[in-house]
């Protein structure tokens, strides 16, 4: 068997390439990072390191490596391949859509007896497959499009695993922590569908989804934001500040309340998540800046995000926003030198003011109760 991976970075290496080759999968890794194509291509295997105490560590092997910016190569392997996989970045789909959609072409016009193929992005976002689904058919003609229908899924997934950003001698050598959690819809697998092993399939998608947006990502975002107002460099530094620990902890109880509603999960089950969530974030093991952690703050701001849309739900619902608010302010502070989307914030807030910022980019109304709360908060700060 034979997987197709987008993006060998370390999430790619460290969590989604382990999960395929532990399952028996050949990886075939696609980057535009020549450093690590060539290394991958010349070695066929990386070390996966636990942050741990004890450090374990796990070879991974039977792995290759093509270069993304080869179309005709990136295609090929497309018709080859048995599952497709992504971690590159939602904003990034747009730009892989070419190569798989080339290869569908080639793959479909073969004939009709198609063995079916999922393509699963596993990113940061809800409805990245289904997103990645709509860059790919915008590029394909009506013939494809029909073929495809039958033969090709884009079954939407949740991915929980904290990789921080590292240095090593090693370039493949990549740290992860020891929790992960990989979640696809069943519902939009083609039938008879084979399992992998590793993932977790489940009939509906959503509350898995946004659970893990709005407690993980949330938390770690605001973590992210409130501990770079306090002057720390790192997400272990700032949660143990109690002060921005217990603004984490207000902003994940505020989601939370939210969640609970929705989804009618049992509050103290979810209550024993958010802790456990907050204990992963503590990790002595793990190194995680917060300039990792807090990048593309407009991203992180824009309306169905981690901040801004379970804000608003927590208004409709009648509950406070105060730390939710305060996150969103803290996001406004992000003052980053290379990080273009906070060089853009900075440059709106200066020539806008901030209150037309945050219009601007989480679409609220000025006159929000939620703007209003986190302009104030801001000029607090």
């Amino acid at each position: 068997m034979k997987a197709l991976h987008f993006g060998a970075g370390n999430i790619g290496r460290g969590f989604i390439g382990l999960i395929l080759s532990r399952a028996g999968y050949e990886v075939i890794f696609s980057d535009v990072n020549q450093t690590l194509v060539t290394a991958l291509q010349q070695r066929g295997q990386y070390t996966v390191e636990l942050a741990n105490e004890s450090k374990d560590q796990e070879t991974v092997t039977g792995v290759n490596a093509i270069d993304g910016t080869q179309l005709e190569t990136v295609a090929q392997t497309v018709v080859e391949a048995d599952l497709i996989t992504t971690a590159v970045g939602v904003g990034v789909l747009k730009h892989i859509a070419p190569g798989i959609a080339k290869g569908l072409e080639k793959r479909l016009s073969s004939g009709p007896a198609q063995n079916p193929l999922h393509i699963i992005a596993c990113e940061n976002a809800i409805g990245a497959s289904t997103q990645l689904k709509e860059h790919v058919y915008v590029l394909l003609s009506e013939e494809v499009r029909s073929l495809a229908d039958q033969y090709v899924y884009f079954p939407d997934s949740a991915v929980d695993r904290i990789v921080p950003i590292q240095h090593h001698e090693d370039p493949l050598h990549v740290q992860v922590e020891p929790f992960y959690e990989w979640v696809v819809d069943r519902s939009q697998m083609a039938p008879a569908f084979k399992p992998v092993e590793g993932i977790l399939y489940v009939d509906d998608l959503e509350p898995y989804i946004e659970r893990k947006l709005f407690t993980v990502n949330t938390g770690h975002c605001v973590a992210a934001y409130i501990g770079n107002v306090h002057g720390y460099d790192t997400i272990q530094k700032a949660i143990a500040d109690e002060k921005v620990k217990s603004i984490v902890y207000g902003a994940l109880q505020e989601t939370g309340k939210v969640l609970v509603k929705r989804f009618e999960f049992n509050s103290e089950e979810h209550e024993q998540y958010i802790v456990k969530i907050l204990g992963r974030f503590v990790n002595p093991y793990l190194t995680d800046e917060v300039t990792r952690v807090g990048r593309s703050p407009l991203r992180k701001l824009s309306p169905n995000d981690r901040l801004v849309r379970p804000a608003l739900q927590a208004y409709a619902d009648g509950t406070e926003t105060t730390y939710l608010a305060m996150g969103m302010a803290a996001a406004c502070k992000f003052d980053v030198s290379d990080d273009p989307e906070a060089v853009e914030l900075q440059d709106m807030i200066r020539q806008k003011g901030i209150a037309a910022a945050l219009h601007h980019y989480t679409s609220m109304d000025e006159h929000h109760p939620v703007l209003e709360q986190t302009v104030a908060q801001y000029n607090q700060m």
